[in-house]
């Protein structure tokens, strides 16, 4: 369009891609005899017409994975639409079969509809791997969740010719990592950077490739190696040592990039057997996008910085400012329940969170107090 061209041939493979292009005709054709019979006005072809808005619309349809399918767990949906409104990466620690898959796939029915900037920056990207096929423009944000036997190259992305890896392909998605103790440390420690600046560059002798990758961070374990929560006056539970080992393959400063930590306890039969439908994604979504709003409109004048869990420092101090109360209660915690320091910006960001889902401007100590709950892992006992 800017060279002044008004139309292009291509393969009828990559018509729908090409074709989300405004103002631009875009031909496809199965072979070049169709080529050379258009040119001679011997056969005419239609343009191939993609409707964005109907594109669009998809993310309004009931999802396939939704929270109204999910019984009981209040505690745990609660923490991921904060996790959702306020962009947050989050770990849930349960034992196997509460229900950690079953709710992260559900994440992203509750995430705001993709704006055309991000779908098409998501669908480049899966069009370099060859992803896109008859699917057009990706309107729906991704989920990716690959298996932990997974290579750093094919998490992060490389290669001879440099590929975009898991993380790029969730740009502006969700990266569902499951039994995250069980990838190569090798391969979660390649993570770290990508996790903060948003974006991979893969370095080569004669190019450097970067490739964006925003996503949110969705992590699953097992409370102990057992599978199960640990019985202090249990003689079979595992060691000291062991907990320890089992513990020590997530590094601190990757777990300083979670925002969320929340326990997953199974659901009991008496709330596995209600009949009555739980509340929808739809409506969690609403209350979502409302929160995102307000964070919009408050980091405007900021470059980088776009939801909550995007605060640096700075900004931190200037928009989670706490009362006496709050203050104290905040210290009492770190000193009582042994958080960490690392902990401590963490609950801030959070807590400016619940504070925006209530649609109040100031952080309270109830805000605190919550945001508190959902750092597990910093508790003495766990990483040792």
């Amino acid at each position: 369009m800017k060279d002044g061209f008004t139309g292009f041939i291509l393969p009828k493979e990559n018509d729908l891609e090409a074709a989300i292009v405004k103002d631009l005709k875009v031909y496809g054709v199965s072979n070049l005899t169709e080529v050379i019979a258009f040119f001679e006005e011997k056969k005419k072809l239609n343009p191939t017409v993609v409707d964005t808005r109907a594109e669009f619309q998809k993310q309004l349809k009931y999802p396939e994975h939704d929270f109204s399918d999910v019984k009981g767990q209040e505690t745990i949906k609660r923490c991921m639409e904060i996790a959702a409104a306020g962009g947050h990466n989050i770990i849930l620690i349960g034992p196997p079969g509460a229900g950690k898959t079953m709710l992260a796939k559900r994440l992203p029915s509750i995430l705001p509809p993709m704006t055309l900037q991000e779908a098409l920056e998501t669908t480049k990207i899966h069009s370099v791997v060859g992803k896109v096929k008859d699917q057009g423009l990706i309107s729906v944000r991704p989920f990716r969740s690959p298996y932990h036997t997974i290579s750093d190259v094919a998490l992060v992305g490389g290669g001879t010719y440099p590929q975009p890896g898991e993380i790029s392909l969730a740009h502006n998605g969700v990266l569902f990592l499951d039994e995250l103790p069980e990838f190569k440390r090798g391969a979660l420690e390649v993570m770290r950077q990508p996790l903060e600046d948003r974006e991979v560059t893969i370095a080569r002798a004669k190019f450097t490739v970067t490739y964006p990758a925003s996503f949110m961070l969705v992590a699953s374990m097992n409370p102990s190696p057992t599978g199960y929560f640990t019985d202090p006056l249990s003689k079979m539970g595992p060691s000291p040592m062991e907990m320890q080992k089992y513990m020590g393959k997530i590094s601190g400063p990757l777990l300083d990039r979670i925002d969320l930590h929340i326990e997953v306890e199974p659901v009991p039969f008496e709330q596995l057997a209600d009949r009555q439908p739980a509340e929808s994604s739809a409506a969690i979504r609403k209350r979502v996008n409302a929160a995102r709003a307000v964070q919009y409109k408050r980091f405007t004048n900021f470059q980088n910085t776009h939801y909550n869990a995007q605060m640096t420092t700075r900004q931190i101090r200037t928009f989670c400012e706490l009362d006496t109360v709050s203050s104290n209660l905040l210290k009492q915690a770190m000193e009582r329940l042994s958080l960490s320091a690392r902990a401590y910006d963490r609950i801030l960001k959070v807590a400016r969170t619940i504070a925006d889902l209530e649609g109040v401007n100031q952080v309270v100590s109830s805000h605190i107090a919550e945001a508190i709950q959902y750092r597990s892992l910093d508790r003495e006992g766990w990483m040792g």
